[in-house]
């Protein structure tokens, strides 16, 4: 199953070192491949190097994409922290 959401990014300080930390750990606990894709780039969620290098900031508007058994438990997980409600 893929499951997409279009999100618009709440986070303070936008995804920098530490909330893209927290969101690669939150995406190992799903069994999905999750994807980030905004900025003109795609990141595999469960790296944080690869999620900072979206340089994602407050205000910008993200695709949770995620393929698998457990997508949309994934995609509502992830596009709940992305709005800073995670």
């Amino acid at each position: 199953m893929v499951v997409e959401r279009s999100v618009i990014v709440q986070l303070p300080m936008g995804l920098h070192a530490r909330p893209a930390a927290e969101l690669a750990r939150l995406a190992s606990q799903f069994s999905a491949t999750i994807e980030l894709i905004g900025n003109g780039g795609t990141a595999n969620a469960r790296s944080a190097l690869e999620l900072i290098g979206l340089a994602l900031e407050v205000g910008s508007t993200v695709v949770v994409r995620a393929i698998g058994e457990d997508a949309a438990a994934a995609v509502e997980r992830i596009a709940a922290f992305l709005q800073g409600v995670g």
